[in-house]
């Protein structure tokens, strides 16, 4: 079977949670649940960082505000880390070019990291934490479930990965308002720094009158 659908699902997941996706997959391939993994991914430095990297996500992932910069960081490692685990898994299959692979992979991954990181902008633009902590909670597990059935049945979690993709979509169009609401908050809120401390810097002294001024 093509490893195309796993690709997709992959880089789906990948604009989610980048480092969950190739913990999974290298668990999954270093336990021999499946024989779609490359050896790459289940060598043990890259479950060690990529298990560090996923705690380190799961705690800022959870905080108001932080999230949205976390997210501002990997706005160029989520697709990438997508485009490389499409491409693994398209050499080790040999039915795919690895070149269109890592196209589906990086592309699909930059589509549902826009969704992510758009929603958590809405979802910071509510005072309280709470939010924050249960989204990211149903992020995780979602990327764990789907990859998980990914492994098993590459074709339906194919399907349920781009239907949550185009949902997400809609959600975000439907999310706009607040999505500008943050933007404009976080705009004043640099400003108000900027003018903070411009504020604090001492003012240079006049220049001495020697009467040569004219009134």
């Amino acid at each position: 079977m093509s490893v195309l659908p796993l690709v997709f699902t992959s880089g789906w997941a990948s604009g989610i949670n980048a480092y969950a996706v190739v913990l999974l997959l290298g668990l999954f391939g270093a336990t021999g649940l499946t024989d779609e993994v490359p050896a790459s991914l289940q060598r043990t430095d890259v479950l060690v960082v990529a298990g560090v990297l996923f705690l380190c996500e799961a705690v800022a992932d959870k905080v108001p505000y932080v999230d949205s910069v976390w997210d501002s960081v990997h706005t160029v490692v989520r697709p990438v880390a997508g485009a490389v685990v499409g491409a693994l898994l398209a050499g080790q299959d040999g039915s795919l070019p690895e070149l269109a692979a890592a196209a589906v992979g990086g592309s699909t991954a930059l589509l549902s990291h826009v969704v992510k990181a758009g929603t958590r902008m809405a979802v910071n633009t509510s005072p309280e934490p709470f939010t924050n902590v249960g989204v990211s909670l149903a992020e995780d597990l979602g990327v764990a479930a789907v990859v998980t059935f990914a492994i098993f049945h590459p074709v339906a979690a194919a399907v349920v990965a781009g239907v949550l993709l185009l949902l997400g979509l809609v959600i975000l169009v439907l999310l706009a308002r607040r999505i500008r609401r943050f933007l404009r908050r976080r705009s004043r809120r640099r400003e108000e720094r900027r003018l903070a401390a411009a504020g604090t810097r001492p003012r240079a002294p006049a220049p001495p009158d020697d009467g040569s001024r004219r009134f």
